[in-house]
């Protein structure tokens, strides 16, 4: 067996600065520089959207997703567990998705699995973010309607449950 390329600390220690940048990201709702976290021909795999290949379709893609309903209505997004290989250069996380107190002070969010590839230099290859979009869907409309009912509720979340509540 071969000795791995990179060390799962110096993995893990790569994915806490991306996740320290992510959430400075979500709060000042500037995501432009996202994808700098990934070398310039990285593959970014989300299963609802498609695969994005290189820094300018990785851009292109997490502004528009996380400037606009629901992605940036999003408040964080916080770890649940991680785990390393090193014999792939992969961290596999979970990651919560989590909406602001829609009014009532009830709590919505939903989970996806990450899966980073690392390519050294404190960035990643390819990430792959694996869910349930339907989840994702119900979980935005529920904390759309309680928003709503609250008069929390902007014209893009309203267009939102115009488009999709009927689902």
């Amino acid at each position: 067996m071969t000795d791995p390329v990179f060390r799962a600390e110096e993995i893990t220690e790569a994915y806490a600065a991306m996740h320290a940048r992510v959430q400075e990201h979500a709060r000042t709702g500037d995501w432009d520089d996202f994808a700098l976290n990934f070398t310039e021909d990285a593959d970014y795999v989300e299963h609802a959207f498609g695969t994005f290949r290189g820094r300018d379709a990785i851009r292109e893609w997490s502004v528009a997703t996380m400037t606009s309903f629901p992605g940036g209505a999003m408040t964080s997004f916080p770890l649940a567990w991680q785990v390393v290989d090193e014999a792939t250069s992969r961290l596999v996380c979970e990651v919560r998705n989590l909406m602001p107190d829609p009014g009532d002070g009830s709590l919505h969010e939903a989970s996806n699995l990450t899966i980073m590839t690392y390519a050294g230099d404190g960035l990643f290859s390819r990430e792959e973010d694996v869910y349930n979009p339907l989840r994702f869907m119900r979980m935005t409309i529920r904390w759309a309607k309680v928003a709503e009912a609250h008069g929390r509720l902007g014209d893009e979340g309203r267009a939102y449950l115009a488009t999709y509540a009927g689902t």
